[in-house]
């Protein structure tokens, strides 16, 4: 059966018609020759029909080669010529195999030739589209620079086309012309334009003539009222009987205002200023001027020229040979005092409140510095509660520190000193401010001084426009930073005591019943808060200086304290205080070791606008620390009961809370909602 399956199955060979081109026989030129291709064999043939064909030439070799085997386990000699069949068979197999190889591989080239040819098609429209898109760019550029253009005339302002055709002359405007080409619209509009300058010119000249006229009146006037001068003063002298019935010390002004000419140019300035404020806006400052007038008047007199004779000279020689020269020290210590001189005139400005609190400012000048300093004092309507804690408030060294953001006082703000400063060997100015005053920069543009850092100027004088340009502002500062003191004296003076003022308009912010109770709250200084572990971040962060004042208060609840350092900043409540805090209670927890202490910390440092209430928010200070109370009992009401511990829970739950903790971190509800009475999270 195998061998006439085999018989019956031969390759296939198909020959073509077609000759190639030079395998023609020679003289036999006009015969046909036939000749075998399988390129052209390939496009005659089906892929379908060659993969069955080898599907059923694998399923033969797979059956002849498995009779082979049979044949030869038997080992019977007669068998070896069905075997030499049947491998005559299968090279015959094998020969169709490597035939569908071929015309595969052939199939596989001419694909790839195909799709050669198709990719280079379409980089060749690729590079078109790409040559067309480069053309349109270039054209849209020129188009946008041509719409971009802009000539000369537009930079001149023209007047409206219904003006235009309304005043100008038709010789000019040309109605029928422009009205259809703009071109010449534009065009004639310059004309017009240029006749109206033209115009104006002539106009100006006949205003300059007109203006001289008007000098020379005015100088006549001058004259006039020059002479009337000795006429008001003989008035002034017989009026003051009237003056001093009718409490009107127009007398008084005038020699306050004599005084004044003797002032140097920035107390002249401040004190011109400060007047007008007072009298125009604010009729509860009080400006005067106090000091030598003698003194004044003399430091502007050229010295004597004192001739001593020959026989008194040589007295003095013979006296004064005994005494000793003074040393350099003694010498230093005069040019100091005489490098730091001060003018023998102030002024001093007296501000008052509603509540009758007087902020008394004495300025000073130091003549060889041209700098003013700045004194102040406090006096109150009341006996005020006398608060340890409180001793700085009202300190004329911290009174207005950093009245303005970073504005100190204890460096002098002109540049131009440092170089005076190292002659007498004086370090710095901050070591004679006690004595002098604070030279704060606020006080210089009071003065109309400026002394700019990045262009230095060898004189500097005193502008009006400068001092009138911030006087409101810094009159409005200075009542506020007094009122801001005097509130949190108050305050103080409740918290040594252990009471948290709360008024009633704030009552709404925290629950009807905190447990938590402020135990403690007193002064800190700088190098004890700078020591303490949990404020090294607020140091790093720049919102603690030396200028600031520090205060520490320890809240308790049982066994748990709550320690707080806060950083008062001077430009409370401007400037909300800054709380860093640690709780002793089961261990030492702080921000860095519990995400539930930095999230109270966020509660009074990041949501104090909360408790700011309505301006100017003097009261910001006391709420703080009644939210900290608050939140303290929420914390510990929310902590899980240790089972080992026997006994009741120490902090039973009193606050009513949606969900005791929320996240990852654990968080607990801090945010108090009114009126519900519910504690949630943020």
């Amino acid at each position: 059966m195998s061998s006439e399956s085999s018989k019956k199955r031969k390759p296939k060979v198909i020959r073509s018609d077609v000759p190639p081109e030079g395998k023609r026989g020679k003289g036999d030129t006009d015969q046909d020759v036939r000749y075998y291709s399988e390129e052209s064999e390939v496009d005659l043939r089906d892929p379908i029909k060659d993969y069955e064909l080898y599907r059923e030439t694998c399923q033969e070799l797979q059956r002849l080669m498995a009779e082979i085997q049979e044949l030869k386990s038997r080992g019977i000699k007669e068998n070896a010529s069905e075997i030499d069949e049947r491998r005559v068979q299968s090279c015959v197999h094998f020969m169709t195999l490597k035939k569908l190889n071929r015309l595969a591989h052939i199939r596989l080239k001419k694909g790839r030739d195909q799709t050669h040819e198709a990719k280079q098609k379409v980089d060749a429209y690729h590079l078109q589209l790409q040559n067309l898109l480069y053309e349109v760019m270039h054209l849209q550029k020129e188009i946008t620079k041509c719409l971009e253009f802009k000539s000369k005339h537009e930079e001149i302002e023209l007047v409206s086309l219904e003006e235009f055709y309304r005043e100008a002359p038709p010789e000019i405007s040309r109605p029928a012309i422009t009205l259809a080409e703009p071109h010449q619209q534009t065009l004639a509009r310059l004309d017009w334009e240029l006749e109206q300058r033209k115009r104006l010119a002539e106009k100006y000249k006949e205003c300059l003539t007109s203006k001289e006229k008007i000098l020379k009146e005015i100088e006549v006037k001058k004259e006039y009222l020059s002479s009337l001068q000795p006429r008001l003063n003989s008035i002034m002298q017989a009026s003051l009987p009237v003056q001093e019935y009718l409490f009107m010390p127009f007398d008084q002004a005038h020699k306050q205002y004599e005084t004044a000419r003797h002032l140097p140019p920035p107390l002249y300035v401040l004190f011109v200023q400060a007047s007008a404020y007072g009298q125009a806006c604010d009729k509860k400052l009080v400006v005067a001027i106090e000091g030598s007038v003698e003194e004044a008047k003399a430091l502007y007199k050229p010295p004597e020229d004192s001739q001593d004779d020959e026989s008194d000279s040589d007295a003095e020689e013979e006296q004064t040979t005994k005494r000793r020269r003074p040393t350099l020290g003694v010498q230093l210590d005069d040019k100091r005092k005489e490098m730091l001189k001060r003018h023998p005139l102030s002024v001093t400005i007296d501000l008052k409140c509603k509540d009758e609190n007087v902020l008394h400012l004495t300025f000073h000048y130091l003549m060889n510095l041209n700098v003013m300093t700045v004194k102040a004092k406090v006096t109150t309507a009341m006996e005020m509660t006398t608060a340890i804690s409180a001793g700085d408030l009202l300190s004329p060294d911290s009174l207005l520190n950093c009245l303005y953001p970073g504005d100190h006082g204890r460096k002098t703000p002109n540049p131009a000193n440092q170089f005076q400063f190292d002659k007498v060997g004086i370090v710095t100015l901050s070591d004679y401010v006690t004595e002098l005053g604070h030279p704060y920069v606020w006080v210089q543009k009071l003065g109309g001084l400026h002394f700019p850092k990045d262009q230095p100027q060898h004189t500097v004088t005193a502008d009006n426009s400068l001092s009138a340009s911030h006087m409101e502002l810094t009159v409005k500062l200075l009542r506020s930073r007094l009122q801001s003191r005097l509130a949190l004296h108050k305050q103080f003076a409740s918290l040594e005591h252990g009471v948290v003022p709360v008024s009633s308009e704030f009552q709404q912010l925290f629950p009807t019943k905190v447990v938590s109770r402020l135990v403690k709250w007193a002064a800190l200084p700088f190098e004890a808060y700078a020591e303490l572990p949990y404020t090294k971040d607020v140091i790093e962060a720049g919102l603690a200086e030396d200028t600031h004042l520090y205060y520490m208060a320890l809240i308790e609840r049982g066994t748990a304290k709550l320690q707080a350092a806060v950083v008062l900043n001077p430009g409370y409540s401007t400037l909300p205080p800054v709380f860093s805090l640690c709780l002793n209670w089961k261990g030492e927890r702080n921000s860095s070791n519990d995400d539930n202490i930095r999230a109270m910390e966020s509660e009074v440092n990041v949501h104090y606008k909360e408790l700011w209430g309505p301006k100017p928010g003097y009261q910001l200070l006391t709420n703080q620390l009644q939210r900290l109370c608050m939140v303290l009992d929420v914390y510990l009401e929310t902590e899980p009961h240790d089972p080992s511990v026997e006994g009741p829970k120490e902090f039973p739950q009193e606050k009513m809370c949606l969900r005791l903790v929320r996240g990852p971190l654990r968080l607990k509800p801090f945010k108090f909602n009114y009126p519900q009475g519910f504690f949630s999270h943020r």
